[in-house]
């Protein structure tokens, strides 16, 4: 009991508090007179609190050593769920992802987070376990990703796309820097070339997203040179050549005859796309050949964005993406819910309406307000200060897992800790950013705010096992 984190558990305790103050605020409508009741989602919000506190107190009495035992056990049951789950006839919103079980409906999406977190972190403590191998990672990636297409077989994409963020605890246990930076650079081509490609340059015929694009992946892939094969004069020669060659046809299609430039710039992308392969037949360094892979495929990429966005994506999912973007202005449809949000946040000024009082929440203007956009409603009712409140209670919990987990004796805490940071990390920063209309709106829940029994076991599972973990970190060991 010594061991315990009592800092961590006082954290959960506020953020449940806090919680609940919010899901009364979201769900009160005028004229209830009692919001303890189980006919009101308040009240019925104290009794999932209840039970996940019990759930926590029943993970803290197991021998930590349950989870590492029965890791695989565990992430077995939970993927056959997610896959039975997919058949399920119950379709809500047109989501298979829901199991009803009498009175009480149930998300397996939710729960498979710990048991994915689990049997990755028994996997890669494992020994002779090592993250440079390609082939241990690529296993590492299959047990995250399997459960992710399960998921995203049910039609609930948001629920998926969380389990992206393991790639940052891999990040922290020895994956190169270069595949997040792709991923990265992969965002950064698809936001700007769909944003500015039917925006002209002035006095020219060249698309402002296919010009800037191309340039960055000229740019990013001679950074790439300079860091990953230690060649300062190569890459200093390869961004002197992308620069002045592309000033040149600028200047020529300015002053003297118009033209596309971007058929220049796509001339010197290959052109350097070609002199990585030389290099890697020359030299037989590894390096260049991987740094070629990330051009080529970044041209690739950018080329079939359009192509995603119009041909792959959903109808729902192509609109939000567009009206994110400033391409459409659809406060009526996809843009309401985000329109009404920002509406709600900024009529609370610096210290809200109060407790029960905001009129956009009270008048269910946001739709969704007490789940996916349940921050709103703190916005609105404790204006900036509480809204600050809030996230630097949240700050508090990300910087205690981290402490956590850097104290971790064994791989599989220091793992297992780090998966519960990303998951933290990448929900808070979603679900907030959506409300705030700065990330795509995905629907995922805000950690212990959003109403629903699913998402706050899940949740404390996630945190307990940790904190259970973390609490045997000094027993000794026969």
């Amino acid at each position: 009991m010594r061991s315990i984190d009592w800092w961590t558990i006082a954290i959960y305790i506020a953020l449940l508090a806090f919680g609940w103050l919010s899901v009364c605020g979201a769900s009160y409508t005028y004229g209830e007179t009692d919001i303890f009741s189980f006919a009101t989602n308040s009240g019925k919000q104290i009794m999932w609190i209840g039970t996940s506190m019990i759930l926590g107190l029943v993970l803290l009495l197991l021998d930590d050593r349950f989870y590492d035992t029965f890791a695989y056990i565990i992430y077995i049951f939970l993927v056959l769920l997610l896959f039975a789950t997919i058949f399920n006839p119950v379709s809500t919103k047109g989501s298979h992802s829901w199991l009803v079980l009498g009175p009480v409906k149930l998300q397996p999406a939710e729960f498979a987070k710990f048991a994915t977190a689990l049997a990755v972190s028994k996997f890669m403590s494992s020994y002779g376990f090592d993250m440079k191998n390609w082939k241990h990672f690529a296993a590492a990636c299959a047990v995250v990703i399997i459960p992710m297409l399960c998921i995203v077989g049910q039609r609930e994409t948001g629920s998926a796309l969380v389990y992206l963020s393991f790639f940052l605890m891999f990040y922290r246990e020895g994956m190169p820097g270069s595949v997040l930076f792709t991923a990265v650079a992969m965002v950064i081509y698809f936001v700007v070339g769909i944003r500015y490609e039917n925006a002209m340059m002035p006095d020219t015929v060249t698309s402002v997203g296919k010009f800037v694009v191309l340039l960055l992946i000229q740019l990013f892939t001679a950074g790439m040179v300079y860091i990953y094969c230690r060649e300062k004069r190569m890459a200093f020669r390869m961004i002197a050549f992308s620069v002045l060659a592309t000033l040149a046809a600028m200047l020529f299609s300015m002053y003297i005859y118009r033209f596309d430039v971007v058929w220049v710039q796509l001339t010197i992308t290959v052109a350097i796309i070609g002199y990585l392969v030389y290099q890697w037949l020359s030299t037989r360094f590894l390096s260049f050949l991987l740094i070629f892979l990330f051009a080529i495929g970044s041209v690739v990429a950018f080329y079939s964005a359009d192509y995603v966005l119009n041909n792959v994506m959903e109808p729902h999912q192509r609109v939000r993406i567009n009206v994110l973007l400033g391409l459409e202005e659809d406060l009526k449809g996809a843009g309401y819910n985000v329109h009404q949000s920002e509406i709600a946040i900024g009529s609370g000024g610096l210290r809200g309406k109060g407790f029960l009082n905001g009129t956009q929440t009270k008048l269910k203007y946001v739709p969704e307000q007490d789940t996916d956009f349940i921050f709103c409603t703190v916005g609105e009712e404790e204006g900036f200060v509480g809204s600050a409140g809030v996230l630097l209670l949240f700050l508090a919990l990300i910087l205690r897992l981290i402490k956590m987990a850097e104290r971790q004796p064994f791989k599989f805490g220091r793992i297992y800790g780090y998966c519960v940071l990303s998951i933290f990390l990448f929900h808070l920063f979603i679900n907030v950013g959506m409300v705030l209309g700065l990330t795509p709106v995905i629907g995922i829940p805000l950690p212990f705010f959003s109403y629903g029994g699913s998402s706050l076991w899940g949740f404390t599972l996630l945190l307990f096992i940790f904190l259970r973990i973390d609490a045997g970190r000094n027993l000794v060991r026969s």
